[in-house]
């Protein structure tokens, strides 16, 4: 990151209430998420982990980046899909893996791990039939656990990263956006850095996600909101923003140019990923 930047992030987070222009940040560049053959390339592939919360073996996606060695440790970004995802929601849509070949390549961000876990913490996680169903709905909460019982340990376990709060970030889009939110600020000694993309209706309410500002504060290296400005679903990122601005604890508030869709959160991702571990 350029020392200009640095500098940005630093002033953001020493306020009271961070809300960067949407001139500051902007659109990321026209071939960001364009793949290029001439840079080195990391590796996403499949992981099965045993969850006891759900009763199975259960599958999320990694992403190693390039250069990676067994012989290091890093940081760790879990990144959540929305209500009619699931672990390949990102992959398929999002292409994180290209976006984030593309930053290492221009020294942007630091080495990390990305985890693309199925939100849907039930025996059945596919996405089909009708999403909306309140079973399906409720195993989005019940994720919780299984992210902080089963996955996490699988992954200390199983990959060569840290394990200390500083160094594992959580974000996500839509119903993976309110998911972060609510796991995220609802266990802050183990998060550190959270981001919600559009966070979705399943946000529980301000008070209830910060009510302690000043633990908030002594915790949090970035909290992350963001939004597109065609969105329906702002008013969830808008009253957490107007809380918390209230509240005065630090915070990134983001709007952009869009809707609800990928366009929003790759742009989210772009920018994010070069927010955390620094």
């Amino acid at each position: 990151m350029k020392t200009t930047s640095c500098t940005l992030l630093i002033g953001l987070i020493a306020l009271t209430c961070s809300c960067l222009a949407q001139d500051k940040l902007g659109a990321a560049p026209v071939d960001f998420d364009k793949p290029q053959t001439n840079i080195p390339h990391g590796k996403i592939d499949t992981l099965s982990y045993p969850s006891a919360v759900v009763g199975k073996d259960r599958k999320a996606l990694i992403y190693t980046p390039p250069g990676f060695s067994v012989k290091k440790k890093y940081p760790v970004l879990y990144l959540l899909h929305g209500i009619g995802g699931d672990e390949k929601e990102w992959f398929v849509n999002g292409q994180p893996h290209i976006i984030l070949d593309n930053l290492y390549a221009e020294g942007k961000i630091e080495p990390m791990l990305v985890v693309l876990p199925n939100g849907r913490a039930m025996e059945d996680d596919r996405a089909i039939g009708n999403v909306f169903d309140s079973v399906k709905v409720q195993a989005f909460a019940r994720f919780e656990q299984d992210l902080l019982q089963d996955l996490i340990p699988f992954i200390e376990q199983n990959y060569p990263v840290y394990t200390d709060r500083e160094h594992r970030a959580l974000a996500g889009l839509s119903m993976g956006g309110g998911q972060s939110l609510n796991f995220g600020l609802g266990n802050l000694e183990s998060f550190a850095w959270i981001g919600g993309f559009s966070s979705a209706p399943n946000t529980k309410t301000p008070e209830e996600l910060v009510p302690d500002a000043a633990y908030a504060k002594s915790k949090l290296k970035l909290l992350w909101i963001s939004c597109g400005d065609e969105d329906r679903l702002i008013t969830f990122s808008r009253r957490l923003h107007d809380y918390l601005k209230k509240h005065q604890v630090p915070h990134l508030y983001y709007v952009e140019s869009g809707g609800h869709d990928f366009n929003v959160w790759k742009n989210d991702l772009y920018w994010f990923s070069q927010k955390i571990f620094k």
